[in-house]
């Protein structure tokens, strides 16, 4: 055994002294960040409150950091890809749908589609405009007076309440509710109706061309030849010839109704989403996070009680702004640019607990 023994003990010199060697070798451009990547691995060891959820954060980290590059630098792709197919819809309502309409319909019908469209289509670009180029709101980074709840570890500045970190715009924002790729914007604070009546009125203006366009789409796709396959044989059918023109106003419809009813679908299931946070007075961040509360105060036989809701209709005042009956209509169902209550920092807004606002 002795001999065994004093050949690990040289083995192990040998080791140490390549080890030691190799060190010297290294750039001294690399040794500083090799060392700082030895010390991270070591601290996953070495760290008291390592816990699953650390381990699956560090192991996933390469998909968050890939997620997050890649909606970075496409944000302005998607902003292009929502005007143009919204442009593709209003050309085609305009240019195929809307002579149909002056040529069958009588005058009151006339006028309700022609109003009811072109303000579905002004509601649509006002919010989507203000949604995209209005900031959702950012903490102060200065130091200041202002009550926080925590500190963000990667902006290195107190957060005040409902405030949140992104990573894709690296930076906090207040009342964070996610980044929507859509806009290549977050939404926060000062933004956020504008994107909820985005959703609204978009949805809205899609299920509008879908309902009404049902007709035109039959008759379209019962226009174009098509092939039927019948026990694996397949049966040309003949139609009358048409033009090119009629072909292209054909297939407009079809691409104009699919894409209408499949976005009124998606879109809508997402705008009843936000509706009903909205109601309970919490954002997408903050469902998860109360959800985790509540389940932890049931443990202890406590209710948990969301602090930032004011009652169902009130939360829906506080969102929109509304503070006399007037303004259903003037900021709600009409283009209005007014800022929404509070600057973002606290939420003790006691005119609105007390329901001084009977709308």
């Amino acid at each position: 055994m002795r001999p065994c023994s004093t050949v690990m003990h040289l083995l192990l010199r040998c080791m140490r002294g390549c080890g030691r060697h190799s060190r010297s070798r290294m750039p001294r451009r690399l040794r500083q960040p090799v060392s700082y990547i030895k010390l991270i691995f070591k601290s996953l060891y070495f760290n008291s409150l390592t816990n699953s959820e650390v381990v699956l954060d560090c192991i996933l980290e390469p998909v968050f950091w890939m997620v997050e590059v890649v909606t970075r630098w496409f944000g302005m792709v998607f902003v292009f890809l929502v005007v143009a197919l919204t442009s593709s819809v209003v050309f085609i309502a305009y240019y195929c749908l809307l002579p149909l309409v002056l040529q069958t319909y009588s005058l009151g019908w006339m006028m309700w589609h022609i109003c009811y469209g072109n303000w579905i289509l002004v509601m649509i670009v006002f919010h989507y405009y203000k949604a995209t180029n209005t900031p959702p709101g950012y903490p102060p980074k200065m130091k200041n007076e202002v009550p926080f709840v925590s500190f963000c570890k990667k902006c290195v500045i107190p957060k005040p309440a409902r405030s949140h970190h992104c990573g894709i715009c690296k930076t906090c924002i207040l009342k964070m509710d996610h980044h929507c790729p859509w806009l290549n914007n977050c939404v926060g604070h000062y933004n956020h109706r504008y994107f909820f009546s985005f959703c609204v009125f978009l949805t809205l203006g899609c299920m509008y061309c879908s309902i009404s366009g049902r007709n035109l789409f039959i008759d379209a796709y019962n226009a174009i030849d098509v092939r039927l396959c019948f026990f694996n044989t397949f049966v040309e059918i003949s139609l009358p010839p048409y033009t090119y023109k009629d072909r292209m106003f054909h297939k407009s419809v079809i691409y104009m109704w699919v894409l209408t009813s499949t976005v009124s679908v998606a879109l809508g299931a997402l705008t009843l989403w936000h509706a009903v946070l909205i109601t309970r007075g919490e954002t997408s961040i903050e469902r998860h996070i109360n959800n985790k509360e509540a389940k932890r105060l049931g443990k202890r036989g406590k209710v948990y009680r969301n602090p930032f809701s004011y009652g169902k209709l009130n939360n829906w005042k506080v969102f929109f702004g509304v503070e006399k009956r007037s303004h259903w209509l003037t900021r709600v169902l009409l283009p209005s640019g007014h800022t929404p209550y509070g600057d973002g920092l606290t939420w003790d807004i006691y005119p609105l607990k007390k329901d001084m606002m009977p709308v």
